[in-house]
């Protein structure tokens, strides 16, 4: 009767793999539990989460083909913009949330246009307008931009409102790190970059007072939620967002805290279903209004 901090459904949100073909559920196995699903098994898992009391979904795309600008991530009839037309369609009062962001697309595993053997931040920008643009058309509720390229929120912003999408929202990887724990999700969207690696565009882990910089000029360019990730590495700087800010906060527990726990519970080492709801419970004490897991449809079902 006297708990401070409720965990329940509505605080969730379940990320999914969209994959080419029909019939398809291929398990990630880095990542127990999960799979690539092509749009048909993605309406199948979609009904079963908005079943389990999960109010949304984020999509992730894995394309056919890859070339250097990412160019499938704009075609209205790829992956995630057919799932989200479908997901629309057959199962309406699930809010489809879209990751807006190149390297899933890309030959060369980067999340922009590469110039020089680095990424090109104001190129960029136009292609990840076109890709919000894409998934508005299709019936998004929500994009998602996760690439960390300057100015990314206020030209998507304003190119919705341009369009006539002024009713989707913005919810903005604000506070996006460089972090190790990211590896498993890399698998599922075969995102792994060819070369380098992404600290030229992502946060560098100790820079907490630059977090809230970039929080700020989220903000400021028409974010309507904004979202540290990982979580469970920055539970400080999800408290500090949500105290200094008071907006929306999301919280991504991402791939490799996802498969640490599962790995553990797999293995007879931890009690799994009580460390999946502690871990959860204190990135929502934290501050978190929005928790993206891969733990989100089963947790469901016990909250």
């Amino acid at each position: 009767m006297v708990r401070e901090t409720r965990l329940c459904a509505d605080n969730l949100v379940q990320p999914l793999f969209v994959c080419p073909g029909r019939g398809v559920s291929r398990p990630v196995a880095s990542m127990p539990g999960v799979a690539q699903r092509s749009v048909d098994n993605v309406v199948v898992e979609a009904r079963e989460i908005a079943a389990a009391g999960v109010p949304a979904v984020i999509l992730f795309g894995i394309p056919e083909r890859k070339d250097p600008q990412g160019s499938e991530a704009w075609n209205d009839d790829a992956e995630v913009q057919r799932a989200i037309r479908e997901i629309k369609e057959r199962v309406p009062r699930l809010t489809v949330i879209t990751d807006v962001c190149l390297c899933e697309y890309t030959d060369h595993g980067h999340c922009g246009v590469v110039a020089g053997g680095d990424v090109d931040n104001d190129a960029t920008l136009e292609l990840l307008v076109r890709e919000a643009l894409s998934h508005a058309r299709a019936g998004a509720d929500i994009v998602a931009p996760s690439d960390m390229m300057d100015g990314r929120v206020g030209a998507i912003r304003g190119a919705l409102d341009q369009s006539g999408f002024a009713r989707v929202a913005i919810m903005a990887y604000s506070a996006k790190f460089a972090s190790a724990f990211y590896g498993p999700f890399r698998d599922a969207a075969e995102s792994a970059p060819k070369f380098g690696d992404r600290r030229s565009y992502q946060m560098d882990p100790p820079n907490g007072d630059e977090a809230m910089r970039e929080v700020a000029l989220d903000i400021e360019e028409g974010a309507d939620i904004v979202m540290v990730k990982p979580a469970l590495a920055y539970l400080d700087l999800i408290w500090r967002v949500k105290h200094e800010f008071n907006v929306p906060v999301a919280a991504y527990n991402v791939s490799g805290e996802y498969s640490m726990l599962r790995a553990a519970g797999l293995n007879g080492w931890i009690e799994e279903d009580r460390a999946i709801k502690e871990v959860l419970t204190s990135i929502r004490r934290a501050g978190a209004d929005l928790i993206l897991t891969y733990f989100a449809k089963e947790l469901a079902a016990h909250l």
